[in-house]
């Protein structure tokens, strides 16, 4: 059996999203033949069930919070392009040092390039998908935003008793900090990855060594492009 077979403990528990909303619950986990947990399986509030990957669910506790697939697939592709980027870097040191044969070298070389034009494809995915979220959410801002004013005409001209104002008030500001911090978040990354493809595209123009140089002793992979996260102006943040 797993050493975290106390995550049976969460079946029945609720779900919620990265920002406190709740989505559904866990109902129960696939494992493989050697007690590994696989997938979980998950009751939405729609009534609809979904198997999802492990990784897409942190478990704390009795705490379940299930990550996007936006944010997920953008912290994975946040670390695999500088990398792969590094590693085709490195390669052409070696082949510079005549360490590689040239052959050996296309071969890599290719392989690194293959695998980079993939990746940087699955990162502008996430991109534009990224972007359609902050729309949704920025339409979302929009109607909460209408709302509260509304609620607050109704209330001054004596139409809300104080009790159901507060009430709806309070739902109304909650739902609106929380959507505006997944409009901040998706901003966030929609600017990580932009400018990790930025940098990528940029980074032919940058010195590289040459075989002159000194050998770097610890053998270190040369640094991937320098990014800068830079969120945009006029925009909420958290």
């Amino acid at each position: 059996m797993s050493n975290n077979s106390n995550l049976f403990l969460s079946i029945g528990k609720p779900i919620k999203d990265e920002y406190g909303r709740i989505i559904g619950k866990v109902a129960s986990f696939a494992l493989t033949p050697s007690g590994k947990f696989d997938s979980v399986f998950i009751e939405f509030n729609s009534g609809q069930f979904s198997k999802q990957p492990m990784e897409h669910l942190k478990f704390n506790g009795a705490e379940v919070t299930f990550i996007s697939k936006i944010t997920s697939q953008a912290n994975v592709l946040c670390d695999q392009i500088p990398l792969i980027w590094r590693k085709n870097q490195a390669l052409k040191d070696l082949a510079g040092k005549n360490k590689i044969s040239p052959d050996l070298y296309q071969e890599l070389h290719n392989s690194f390039e293959g695998v980079l034009n993939q990746l940087k494809k699955d990162a502008q995915v996430i991109t534009d998908e990224a972007a359609a979220e902050i729309a949704d959410c920025e339409e979302e801002i929009k109607t909460l935003s209408y709302a509260v004013v509304n609620l607050e005409l109704e209330h001054e001209i004596g139409q809300v008793n104080e009790e159901a104002y507060k009430s709806a008030f309070t739902m109304l500001q909650d739902t609106l900090k929380r959507a505006t911090a997944e409009r901040s978040a998706l901003e966030l990354t929609r600017s990580k990855l932009s400018n990790i493809l930025l940098g990528d595209t940029l980074q032919p123009a940058q010195k590289t060594k040459t075989v002159a140089e000194p050998i770097n002793e610890a053998n270190e992979l040369p640094e991937p492009p320098v990014v800068v996260y830079v969120k945009e102006i006029g925009k909420a943040g958290i």
